[in-house]
Formats: structure tokens, sequence, C-alpha cells
């Protein structure tokens, strides 16, 4: 592939970086607080990992789920739970395990003796934010009961329908060496996530910083050093001014020719669908709030390209033999799509 559109990305970058360039048509300075003050909490506890903390917020502001996937011990299950410390929502984790059971996550019918009718007990999944740990741990059958939950943000039971109060958010994580008792989840249920974030080892300041916070820790635990800020209801308004910002029709091209060209690549065997768009555009949006902008820039969508599409699309056998992976093969494609102006 030709790897094109070098300067036309720096002169993007220079036209679009400075938020103080331009007067915003929606006030954003309640959201950026709101972000700011999660960012700062998550930073006591959290050494490096600026981005996975990134992705989180927009996919929180952009209604979204994430999967993050990382070997042992790099915070991927800390960083969720103290994500959902810093607000003001119920949380609810679900340890995946081979033998669990789809009432296990939904809820289940029991008899109620006394009225003589069946009564729904809600399972974990009624929550805001929702951690799932160890994911592929849980056989088809388990996974098959989030699809529901997770797109429409209700459950089916009984011929009754149950809604989940906002804001939703499933966090899940997975272990992408372990192969052992894990099972691969299905296509269905990984394009239901908006983002998959890859968590990297820490560098060697990093390593030395981590060390020192948990050597001055003693007694105390992490969770307890973070504060609560945004509410239910701050949340859900942020999400909704998400959807309001300003996205240009030539920018809705480009976001397509992105899909299409996943679709026609040589190295891929399956391309994207146009929930992938969606999500690209979704995200985007949220992205661009994040970073005080009511309008979407094309550096926007390609920060997010990568952990939109990585998990939705599927490489040849013959390339994955030869080490190319989903996120090289992203990269290659938005390098040769001309970036709109």
């Amino acid at each position: 592939m030709d790897f094109t559109g070098e300067t036309n990305e720096q002169d993007a970058h220079k036209n679009y970086e400075d938020p103080l360039s331009f007067t915003n048509r929606i006030d954003l300075t309640e959201l950026q607080e709101g972000i700011h003050k999660i960012r700062q909490e998550l930073s006591k506890v959290i050494v490096g990992q600026q981005g996975m903390i990134d992705m989180l917020i927009t996919a929180l502001l952009a209604k979204g789920h994430v999967l993050i996937e990382g070997v042992p011990g790099v915070a991927k299950t800390i960083t969720a739970k103290l994500l959902a410390k810093s607000l003001k929502v119920d949380f609810g984790r679900i340890q995946f395990t081979p033998d669990l059971m789809p009432s296990d996550i939904l809820g289940t019918s029991i008899f109620d003796m006394k009225k003589t009718e069946f009564e729904f007990k809600k399972g974990p999944v009624f929550t805001n934010m929702l951690l799932i740990d160890e994911i592929n741990r849980a056989p088809a059958k388990t996974q098959a009961a989030l699809f529901e939950v997770m797109e429409e943000r209700q459950i089916t039971m009984d011929g009754t329908k149950y809604s989940l109060d906002a804001p939703f958010m499933v966090l899940a994580t997975q272990n992408p060496i372990e192969q052992e008792g894990t099972y691969r989840l299905p296509e269905a249920q990984l394009d239901r996530f908006l983002f998959k974030i890859n968590v990297d080892y820490p560098n060697l300041d990093e390593e030395v910083e981590i060390i020192a916070r948990e050597h001055d820790l003693k007694e105390t635990k992490k969770v307890d050093k973070i504060n609560s800020f945004l509410s239910k209801e701050q949340i859900t308004k942020y999400q909704n001014l998400v959807n309001d910002i300003i996205v240009e029709p030539h920018l809705l091209r480009y976001i397509a020719q992105i899909i299409i060209n996943t679709r026609s690549n040589q190295f891929l065997y399956i391309g994207a669908s146009p929930r992938a768009s969606i999500a690209i555009l979704k995200a985007s949006k949220a992205y661009a709030a994040m970073n005080g902008r009511d309008f979407v820039t094309p550096e926007d969508i390609k920060q997010v390209a990568v952990p939109v599409l990585q998990h939705r699309i599927i490489v040849t056998p013959e390339r994955e033999m030869e080490g190319v992976t989903s996120k090289q093969i992203i990269n290659q494609i938005i390098q040769t799509i001309e970036i709109p102006r």
C-alpha cells in the first residue's frame, strides 16, 4: 500500500488542534470541567495509560461499551473500577467463569408461594456501569445473553421487557495470551463493543512510579483515594450534548471511505459493517467534545478509528501468519485516503 497524505495530515493538525482559535456554538464548559475532574481522580492511582483513560471517557460520552485487552497485571480491572468510583453511579461486577449461566447475569423468575405467581429477580446486569472480568471465560450461550442488553439497553424475560436505567455501560476485560479455559468471543458480541483497547506494558519511569505509589499506599485501598463527582443526570446531559456536535458532510464521506476500504482490502477476510461507520461517527463526536470542540475534525476520526475497527475486521490467515495486525492495516488504509479539508 502507498503511504500518502502525510503533508495533508500535518496541515490538518495545524488547522484544527488549537481549541482557542474559535468560539463554540455549543457550551461545553461544564462537560470539560467534569472530564478534567475524572482525569485528575484516575491519575491519583493510574500511572500513564492516558490513551486508555481518554478512550474510556470517550466511550462513556458516546454511550458505548469497551473491551479492554492486555496481559495480567496492567491495571485493566482496577482502571474500570476506579472510573466507576469517580462517577456517582451504580456499579456491578461479574466474574465470568466457564460454568456461568445466562440467568446469573440477567436474573430469573422465581415462584412466590404467597402471591402464587412468578416474580422476576433482577440480575447484576441491572446497574449503570457493569464490569465483566475475564469475559472470554464464559461459553457462547452466556455471551449471547448480553446481545440484547448491550445493543438495546433492555432485556426480555418471559415475554416481558425490562429497561435499564441510563447511563448504562459495559467494561469488559480479557487476557489475549491465555487459551486454556477460554472461549473466543462471537463476532456479534465483539461488534457490540464501541472500542477495543489494547493495554501495553509501562515504560521504565512509569514502572518506578507504580512501585513508589504502591509503597506509599501502606494499608490504604486504591479505590479509597478516588472521589465521586459526576451524577447520573450530569452524565446523561453530557451524552446528549455530544449528539449536537457538528459533523460536516465531507467528514461523513471520509468515515464512509475508511469503512468501504476495509471491505475491499486484500489483506482482510472480513471488513467493517455499517455499525462501524456509526461507531466512528459517535466516537469522533465524543472525542471532539472531550477536547472542547463543538465540531469534528479529521484528526478526531483518525484518533478513534483503530479502537473502533480493530476488533471488527478479520485479517486473512496468510497475512496473520506473517504477523500483520489489524491495527497496521487500519493505519495503512487511513494513510491512503486523502484527508478532507
